[in-house]
């Protein structure tokens, strides 16, 4: 049955799916049309084009996101590790039982297509740099050792959880996303964090050496 007129969100909906399996690139707007139930006059009635409809489709999963997750009362954790924990498992669960936002947000952020870059970065850059600065408002809260320069610390920290997000995310198609994966995942990483939290240099032997 035809969705009505301007029911945007039944016809975001439908297309998110076609865009999850296709990728944007191969989606035609005839299968766009199809899958939502309309014409493809009526698609673009709410949508100027393929291109307006895949960005207000991220624009709904990104809102969708941060409401079901919790997102924004993050930054008020008592503990910058702990936060960071806790946003990756409601992360992990939040994709699991929604594959088809998994994808398309996948594809927009580490596949972008080209048609689509200058916009996901001017759309979409500004709110990753308000992101980074809270959590390092968050970071402020980490007691460090003397000599130890902050913000060299909090950079060290970013980088080597945005090398596990990334892992994280190649990976997560392919593997069965079961508990035990993400245990696997998370005791990965806190080891990473663990050796640059309290350091990986043993102390030297009497014989010059070094002890591990």
């Amino acid at each position: 049955m035809p969705l009505q007129l301007y029911d945007k969100k039944q016809i975001m909906d439908a297309c998110l799916a076609v865009f999850a399996l296709h990728g944007y690139e191969k989606t035609s707007t005839m299968m766009l049309a199809d899958a939502a139930g309309i014409s493809k006059a009526l698609v673009f009635h709410h949508f100027k084009s393929k291109k307006e409809l895949y960005l207000s489709i991220l624009d709904r999963c990104f809102e969708k996101g941060r409401t079901e997750m919790g997102i924004n009362a993050l930054p008020e954790a008592p503990d910058f590790f702990e936060a960071k924990e806790k946003l990756s498992i409601m992360k992990f669960s939040y994709y699991r039982n929604n594959p088809d936002l998994y994808k398309v947000v996948r594809e927009a952020f580490y596949a972008t297509p080209d048609e689509l870059k200058a916009e996901i970065e001017e759309k979409y850059g500004e709110l990753i740099v308000n992101k980074d600065k809270v959590w390092e408002r968050l970071f402020e809260k980490v007691s460090l050792r003397a000599g130890v320069e902050r913000g060299q610390a909090f950079e060290l920290i970013m980088l080597t959880l945005d090398y596990f997000e990334k892992k994280y995310l190649s990976e997560f198609m392919d593997n069965d996303l079961n508990e035990r994966y993400l245990q696997r995942f998370l005791d990965e990483r806190n080891s990473f964090l663990a050796m640059i939290r309290y350091g990986i240099q043993g102390t030297p032997s009497k014989e010059g050496g070094h002890t591990c």
